[in-house]
C-alpha cells in the first residue's frame, strides 16, 4: 500500500509545474560537477562534435552544443512564445495597460546594468563588453519562479516570461548591431516572407497545425543562416498560431499542451547540462574585484532589479500601464531580481566580445555565475517573503 502512495505522489510530483524546475536545477548541479572534474574535457569534446548535412545549398552540420542553444531552444521559445499569446488574447496581458509593462521594465532591465558596466570599465580593454549584464536567461528565471510554485501570483510568471522574452529581443538587436560581424540580408528577407505567408494562413482561419510548424523550421534556418540568434524564430512563428478568446482548444493551444513535457523534462534539462559545466580556474575568485567582475555581478545583481522595478514603478505612476494582478511591488522587486540570472545568453555575448583573450572570458563566465547564483537566491527568498507579507495584509 505504502509503495503505491509513494507512486501516485511520484506522479503528481511529475505532473507538477514544480518538477521541470527541480531536474533542471539537479542538471546545472550536475554539468558543474562534471565541468570540474576528469569527465570535464570529455563532456567538451561531445558538445563540440559536428553533426548534420552539408551540401553546396543546404548547410545543417553543427556542433551538438549549436544545435541544442540555437535548436532545441528555438522549441522552448515557441512554447514561452505561444503562452504568452494566449495571455495577450485571453488572460494577463488582454489588457493594454498590463501589457505595455513587461516591455517598458525589460527596457529600464537593459539600460541601468549596461549603465553600471559601463561605469566600472568605461575607457578600459573591456569597454566593449557592456552588453554581457543585459540579458535575461529566460529557461533558468522561468524554472525558479516555477519551482516558487503558489507562493507567487500566476500572473508574475506570466509578467516574466513576456520581460524576458522582450528583454531577449533586445539583446538580440543589440548582438546584431553591435557585435555582430556582418549580416545575411537575403536569409532575413525570406525569413520575412515566410513569416508573412503565416499570418496570411492565420488570417484565412487555417487551423491545421503543420502549415505553421513546417514554414517556421525554414524561418529557422534561414534566420539562423542571417547571423541573428535562431531562436527568435521560435517566438515568431508562436505569435502567428490561431486561438480563440473562449474555452474551445484552439490550434495555439493543442500545440502548448504538445510541447510541455518534452520542453520541461527533456529539453530544458539537456540545455542546463550543455551550458553550465564551467570550470573553475586560478584567478577567477579575485577576478570578481576587477572593473570587469564587478561591472558584470553588479550588473546582474544590482542594474536588473533597479532598472526593472525602478521603470515599472515609473510606468505605473504615469499611468501608462498597471501591475499584474495580485503583485505587490515586493513581488516586481522579486521578479527584478530573477531578471539577474543572465547564464547563457550572457555567456553568448561574453564570447562576442573577448573571444581572442581566454583568461578574460573565464573571469567573465565565472562572474555571470556568481551574479546569476546571487540574484537568483534573492529573488527567490524576497518572494517568498513578498507573498507571507502579502497574506498577512489580508
Amino acid at each position: 500500500m505504502a509503495k503505491l502512495i509513494n507512486i501516485k505522489s511520484f506522479q503528481e510530483f511529475l505532473k507538477s509545474g514544480t518538477a521541470g524546475g527541480v531536474i533542471l536545477i539537479l542538471c546545472v548541479v550536475l554539468s558543474l560537477i562534471i565541468a570540474n572534474s576528469p569527465w570535464g574535457d570529455a563532456l567538451d569534446d561531445f558538445l563540440a562534435i559536428n553533426i548534420g548535412y552539408h551540401s553546396e545549398t543546404v548547410h545543417l552540420d553543427y556542433p551538438i552544443i549549436i544545435w541544442i542553444n540555437d535548436g532545441l531552444m528555438a522549441i522552448f521559445f515557441l512554447l514561452v512564445g505561444l503562452e504568452i499569446k494566449r495571455e495577450l488574447v485571453e488572460g494577463e496581458l488582454a489588457s493594454v495597460k498590463r501589457a505595455t509593462l513587461p516591455v517598458i521594465a525589460a527596457l529600464g532591465g537593459v539600460i541601468v546594468p549596461a549603465l553600471i558596466y559601463t561605469f566600472f570599465n568605461k575607457d578600459s580593454e573591456f569597454a566593449g563588453g557592456w552588453g554581457i549584464p543585459m540579458a535575461t536567461d529566460i529557461a533558468f528565471a522561468l524554472a525558479i519562479i516555477t519551482l516558487l510554485g503558489n507562493n507567487v501570483p500566476p500572473s508574475l510568471k506570466i509578467f516574466l516570461a513576456a520581460l524576458a522574452i522582450v528583454d531577449d529581443l533586445m539583446a538580440i538587436l543589440v548582438i546584431a548591431i553591435f557585435y555582430s560581424t556582418s549580416l545575411q540580408y537575403q536569409y532575413l528577407l525570406y525569413a520575412g516572407l515566410l513569416f508573412a505567408l503565416l499570418l496570411v494562413f492565420n488570417r484565412l482561419g487555417v487551423k491545421r497545425i503543420v502549415f505553421y510548424i513546417v514554414p517556421g523550421i525554414f524561418i529557422w534556418y534561414f534566420i539562423h543562416h542571417s547571423g541573428i540568434h535562431a531562436t527568435i524564430a521560435g517566438v515568431l512563428t508562436a505569435f502567428t498560431l490561431p486561438t480563440t478568446p473562449d474555452d474551445s482548444e484552439s490550434p495555439l493551444e493543442k500545440l502548448e499542451h504538445m510541447l510541455v513535457k518534452p520542453v520541461n523534462f527533456l529539453i530544458m534539462p539537456i540545455f542546463a547540462l550543455a551550458n553550465t559545466n564551467i570550470r573553475y580556474e586560478t584567478g577567477m575568485l579575485a577576478g570578481l574585484a576587477t572593473p570587469l567582475g564587478l561591472g558584470i555581478a553588479l550588473g546582474l545583481f544590482l542594474g536588473k532589479p533597479i532598472g526593472i522595478t525602478f521603470f515599472s514603478w515609473l510606468a505605473v505612476k504615469l499611468k501608462i500601464s498597471n501591475r499584474p494582478h495580485g503583485a505587490s511591488w515586493k513581488h516586481i522587486l522579486g521578479v527584478g531580481m530573477l531578471g539577474g540570472i543572465g547564464f547563457t545568453m550572457s555567456i553568448f555575448i561574453a564570447i562576442l566580445s573577448f573571444a581572442d583573450a581566454t583568461h578574460v572570458l573565464a573571469e567573465a563566465k565565472f562572474s555571470i555565475l556568481i551574479g546569476s547564483l546571487l540574484s537568483g537566491i534573492a529573488g527567490s527568498v524576497l518572494l517568498l517573503l513578498a507573498n507571507k507579507s502579502t497574506k498577512k495584509n489580508y
